[in-house]
């Protein structure tokens, strides 16, 4: 039987050279904690590709020119109570203006 975890999957991309600072500072917020291990994480590397618009201010690229971007992926579990505070860190540490941030329920089996 499944239910519905208190934990939940928080997953970003960011160009290579921040990735560990992103990963310290969601950790240091409490993502990454399983069990009696913290700064848990998984990552993997990944293509980014965008193109800034008018009103943007790019941290990487400029206006109208298609960018891009090797990327870590980083996966944290992160605790539902613990989702505001990491996502606030994450965006802190993040070079992006719009970092793209995905939220994943998960599920237990009882």
């Amino acid at each position: 039987m499944l239910k519905e975890s208190d934990y939940v999957i928080v997953r970003t991309s960011v160009p290579l050279e921040q990735a560990e600072a992103v990963r310290q500072s969601m950790g240091e917020a409490g993502a990454g904690q399983q069990g009696h291990y913290i700064h848990c994480s998984s990552s993997y590397r990944t293509i980014g590709r965008f193109t800034p618009v008018a009103g943007a201010h790019p941290a990487i690229g400029e206006i109208g020119k298609k960018e891009v971007v090797e990327e870590e992926v980083i996966r944290m579990l992160c605790h539902k109570d613990k989702v505001k505070v990491v996502i606030d860190a994450l965006k802190k540490a993040h070079p992006y203006e719009e970092p793209a941030i995905d939220i994943f329920p998960r599920f237990d089996v009882e």
